[in-house]
């Protein structure tokens, strides 16, 4: 916010720029993508920057941070050089083995990209509820601060509790956690646990948030944004308009939303915020914290 209080006095208004923190990019084919099933067959075709880049420029995206779907060295050094091709892909997520030899040597061949800004693991994929606790795995999240790299937090809401323990072994490191923790998504119902430990984990300052993938979350036929506002409600009050911001999942959230449709969506829900807390979430939060 200081940047943007340099630039401008209060009470002028502010071009926004704005950063998409939060998408996907792949060349589909039979043996990477085991994650994506029947219930995949809509997003099950090729995402590639010229695709992205139409939906970024309808909405008034101004750049991205492009995040890692496949668990293979071969997937961040395909995402980078994706990034080095297209300057609106300000950033990359990425993935290394971390449980393996902490992560090296590959993060020292890596970290030297001026992209890759971040690594992930798809932890809520992982058989093990308390995989995140893993003595190798914490090893190499050690020598993520070494390398300036963010770290993306990915899991469902029954993970929290151990998500909480893990950041507390790390007081250096840098966090975002993907999709607001994904909590479960009712018409009838609220979360309550998942707000409960998802305002515990937020007490924590070096932990950042980002509203993205809520749709397909919702366990409902339909979904609108008065069902999403208590979630965002719950993100904003806990991370403060300063640690929040706008990701899409895409082409994830095609299985429940045109691109179009969820940025409307979240325009909405920002709708009150002052325009410098708007100017912070729509992307100089993502731009401070990764980096770019």
């Amino acid at each position: 916010m200081e940047l943007l209080d340099s630039v401008a006095p209060r009470g002028i208004f502010l071009s926004i720029m704005k950063i998409d923190s939060h998408h996907h990019l792949w060349a589909i084919n039979e043996t990477d993508y085991v994650w994506m099933t029947e219930d995949h067959a809509k997003i099950r075709r090729d995402f590639l920057p010229e695709h992205a880049a139409s939906h970024f420029q309808a909405a008034g995206i101004d750049g991205s941070v492009v995040v890692q779907a496949r668990q293979m060295i071969e997937e961040t050094e395909w995402l980078l050089g994706l990034a080095e091709a297209n300057d609106w892909m300000r950033g990359v997520v990425g993935w290394v083995p971390l449980k393996e030899n902490a992560g090296e040597p590959f993060l020292e061949c890596f970290a030297a990209h001026p992209k890759l800004r971040g690594v992930r693991h798809v932890v809520h994929d992982e058989p093990d509820d308390d995989f995140i606790l893993r003595g190798d795995f914490n090893e190499g999240i050690t020598r993520l601060a070494n390398y300036g790299l963010v770290y993306d937090i990915l899991i469902f809401e029954k993970h929290l509790s151990q998500t909480i323990r893990f950041v507390d072994r790390h007081p250096e490191q840098v966090f975002v956690v993907d999709h607001v923790a994904k909590p479960v998504i009712r018409k009838e119902t609220f979360d309550e646990v998942w707000a409960k430990h998802i305002r515990e984990l937020a007490k924590r300052e070096r932990v950042s948030c980002k509203l993205s993938g809520m749709v397909t979350e919702v366990r409902d036929d339909a979904w609108d944004v008065d069902l999403l506002r208590p979630y965002f409600q719950t993100v904003l009050e806990a991370f403060s308009p300063e640690r929040l911001m706008f990701g899409s999942d895409w082409p994830v959230c095609l299985l429940r939303s045109e691109y179009a449709a969820w940025v409307a969506c979240v325009e909405e829900l920002v709708s009150e915020l002052s325009e410098h807390e708007k100017a912070a979430f729509w992307g100089q939060n993502a731009a401070r914290i990764y980096g770019v």
